[in-house]
C-alpha cells in the first residue's frame, strides 16, 4: 500500500458502522471515509429506528452496558431533552441499570456518530455521507480497488470495503399471500391487525416484538390500583388474541440485575490464545475447552456453590439438565417464577450468576467458534444454542408484565410443536399444522400469521453481492471435521449441510467465510486485505451469538486493528496523521 489516503468505504450506516467509524477515527489513520447508508439516519440502522421499533419497544441492554462512545446515555440526556420519554427527560433520574426505549437509544446512537463526525473533521480525516443510498453491488476494479455501485448508476471507487449493511427480513410470501406476514418488521405494517385471532411462530424477542404491538392495537395495558399491569381488551375487538407457537415450548428468560464487568474479557480466548491452541490442535479449538475456560472457572471464581453442581457435566448435560428443569413447569408458571426471581435480582442489585455467566460464555465463544471442528458446531447448534437462545434474550420486565396481562385474560396462549411442523395454505387459509405430544395431527386456520423467529443467517446465494461472489473474492463459509475416519457422516447431515470436498467432508454453514479480523476468505482460500464482513446475517454461520452492540464494538476494533496493521506497516511513518 502506498502512501496516500486509503479510500475506505463503509456500506450500511447504522450501529455496526458507527462502531467501526469511532475505531477507525481514534486510530488516527491517513484515510478517506465513505459512508453509504440507505436510510437517511446514520447510526440507528433498523433495530433502534421506525424500520424495527414503535414506542413501545423496549432494548434488552441497558445504558451501563453499551460500549463506549463519546458521549455516555447520561451525558446527552442532560444536553438532549426527550420530551417524548418523560422519565428520561432531563437526565435527573437516571437509572444506569435500567433498560432504554429502542427509539430513544437509536437517537442516542445518531447523535454519537455526528459527535464523530466533528471529531473527524477536526482530525483532518475526509469523510464522506451518503444518505438515502442503496448499494447495488460492490464491483473488483482491480486487486486493490473496488467500484460501489448505487441505485442512482452513481460508483465511487474505494480501496477498502467493510459490509455492515445490518439486519434483513427476506419477503418470501408477504405480500402475496393475504394476512402473512415474514416479519413483524416495520411494525407499522401490523398497525390494521384488529379483531382477529394472530399466529406467530416463536417466542423470541422479534416475537415479543409483534405481541406488543399488536396487543395496543385492540385494546390497552394500564396499570391497577396495586400496581399490576393489566389488560382492557377493546369492545370492538372481541375476536382478538394471540397463539405463540414454537418448536421447544419455552418463553424467553426475563432481564435480571448484572453487573459492571458483564463481558469480562479476562475470560474471552484472545487472537494469540487462540493461535496459540490451534497450533497445538491441529488448527481446531475445541467446544468444551472453551467452555471450561469461558463458563465454568468464571462460575467457580462467582459462586464456587453453583459451581459445585455442575463442575462434572459436558456442556451438553449442563444444558439438558437446566432445559429439563424449565420443562417441568408449564411456560407461563416458569415465567411467572423467574419474574419474582428478577425482580428480587434488581431490588437487591445481586445478579443471577450462572445465567449471566452464560450469556458472557455466549459472547466469548463467538471469536474462536470458527475455528469449532464440525462436529463442536453441530453440537453447539443441536443442544446448546436452544438454552443459550432462551437465557441471552433477557427480555425487560415492562414486556414481561404485558406478557403475563395478556395471558390473564387468556388472550395469549403458546403451543409447543414438533419440528416437522409448518405453516401453508390449504383450501384458501393460512394453515399451522404440527403434531401435538400424542403425535396427534393438529391443523389450525388463521386469517393472520406472523413469523417472528428472528433474524435468519442468509445462505451465500442469498448475497446480494454479486460481483463480489463471481470473481470469487468471498466464498462459502464452512467448518471441517477433526475425525473422518469410519465416519458416517450421512447420519449426522439432518440439513444437507455436509459435502465431500477433495475427498474430506466439511459442514456448510451459512454466510460467507470470514477470519479472525472479518475479512474475506476468497475461493483460492487467501484472506483479504481490503474486504471485509460485518453484517449480520453475512457472518452468522460462523458466530453462533452474532448480535448485539457488544459484539459489533468488537468486531469493529479487530477490523480497524487489521487495517491500521496494514496502513502502518506500508507506509513511511511520518506519512501517518498522528494529530
Amino acid at each position: 500500500m502506498d502512501t496516500k489516503r486509503k479510500h475506505i468505504g463503509i456500506i450500511g450506516g447504522g450501529p455496526a458502522a458507527l462502531f467501526l467509524f469511532q475505531k477507525l477515527v481514534q486510530d488516527n489513520l491517513l484515510i478517506e471515509i465513505s459512508i453509504f447508508e440507505k436510510s437517511q439516519r446514520l447510526g440507528a440502522g433498523m433495530p433502534y429506528s421506525s424500520e424495527g421499533a414503535n414506542s413501545e419497544h423496549i432494548a434488552n441492554v441497558s445504558a451501563h452496558e453499551l460500549p463506549a462512545l463519546p458521549q455516555n446515555v447520561h451525558e446527552y440526556l442532560k444536553e438532549n431533552h426527550v420530551f417524548e420519554y418523560p422519565e428520561y427527560y432531563d437526565g435527573n433520574e437516571f437509572n444506569k441499570y435500567k433498560v432504554l426505549p429502542r427509539l430513544l437509544l437509536g437517537d442516542y446512537l445518531e447523535s454519537q456518530f455526528h459527535e464523530l463526525l466533528l471529531l473527524a473533521d477536526k482530525k483532518n480525516i475526509k469523510v464522506n455521507v451518503h444518505l438515502s443510498s442503496n448499494v447495488l453491488d460492490i464491483v473488483p476494479v482491480t486487486d486493490s480497488t473496488f467500484d460501489v455501485i448505487l441505485t442512482d448508476e452513481k460508483r465511487v471507487q474505494i480501496d477498502i470495503a467493510v459490509v455492515c449493511t445490518g439486519h434483513l427480513w427476506k419477503k418470501i410470501n408477504e405480500g402475496e399471500i393475504s394476512g402473512w406476514y415474514d416479519s413483524p418488521y416495520p411494525p407499522s405494517k401490523l398497525n390494521n391487525i384488529v379483531n382477529t385471532p394472530v399466529a406467530i411462530r416463536g417466542t423470541s424477542l422479534t416475537a415479543i416484538d409483534a405481541v406488543k404491538t399488536l396487543a395496543r392495537n385492540n385494546g390497552q395495558f394500564y396499570k391497577n390500583d396495586k400496581g399490576i399491569v393489566e389488560y382492557q381488551l377493546d369492545a370492538k375487538y372481541p375476536k382478538f388474541r394471540i397463539d405463540l407457537f414454537s418448536t421447544g415450548g419455552h418463553l424467553p428468560a426475563i432481564r435480571f440485575h448484572s453487573e459492571e464487568e458483564y463481558f469480562s474479557f479476562k475470560w474471552t480466548m484472545t487472537d494469540d490464545e487462540i493461535h496459540s491452541y490451534r497450533l497445538q490442535n491441529n488448527g481446531f479449538v475445541h467446544l468444551d475447552y472453551v467452555f471450561e475456560n469461558s463458563f465454568k472457572k468464571p462460575l467457580k471464581e462467582k459462586d464456587y456453590n453453583f459451581y459445585k453442581k455442575i463442575q462434572n457435566l459436558s456442556i451438553e448435560e449442563f444444558a439438558s439438565t437446566m432445559l429439563e428443569s424449565r420443562d417441568r413447569l408449564n411456560p407461563f408458571d416458569l415465567f411467572i417464577k423467574e419474574y419474582a426471581e428478577a425482580e428480587k435480582s434488581i431490588k437487591e442489585k445481586k445478579t443471577i450468576t450462572w445465567k449471566e455467566t452464560l450469556s458472557a460464555f455466549s459472547y466469548a465463544m463467538n471469536y474462536p467458534a470458527k475455528h469449532f471442528p464440525a462436529e463442536d458446531m453441530l453440537r453447539l447448534k443441536k443442544l446448546v444454542m436452544p438454552l443459550i437462545t432462551i437465557i441471552i434474550a433477557e427480555l425487560p420486565q415492562s414486556s414481561a408484565e404485558e406478557i403475563l396481562a395478556l395471558h390473564s385474560q387468556n388472550l395469549l396462549t403458546l403451543t409447543e410443536v414438533d419440528s416437522d411442523s409448518e405453516v401453508k395454505m390449504i383450501d384458501g387459509k393460512i394453515t399451522y399444522c404440527f403434531k401435538d405430544e400424542n403425535n396427534t395431527e393438529i391443523k389450525k386456520t388463521y386469517d393472520v400469521f406472523v413469523d417472528s423467529i428472528g433474524q435468519k443467517p442468509l445462505d451465500f446465494n442469498e448475497i446480494n453481492f454479486v460481483a463480489l461472489k463471481e470473481k470469487g473474492l468471498c466464498s462459502e463459509a464452512f467448518l471441517t471435521f477433526k475425525e473422518i475416519d469410519n465416519t458416517d457422516f450421512t447420519s449426522r447431515d439432518e440439513n444437507n449441510q455436509i459435502e465431500i470436498v477433495f475427498g474430506k467432508p466439511i459442514l456448510k454453514v451459512p454466510g460467507v467465510l470470514v477470519g479472525d479480523s472479518f475479512e474475506a476468505v476468497n475461493k483460492a482460500g487467501s484472506h483479504s486485505d481490503n474486504l471485509f464482513f460485518m453484517a449480520v446475517p453475512l457472518i452468522g454461520g460462523l458466530h453462533p451469538d452474532y448480535s448485539g452492540l457488544d459484539f459489533c464494538a468488537t468486531a469493529a476494533e479487530k477490523i480497524s486493528k487489521k487495517i491500521n496493521g496494514q496502513l502502518q506497516n506500508s507506509s513511511d511513518p511520518s506519512s501517518v496523521d498522528v494529530a
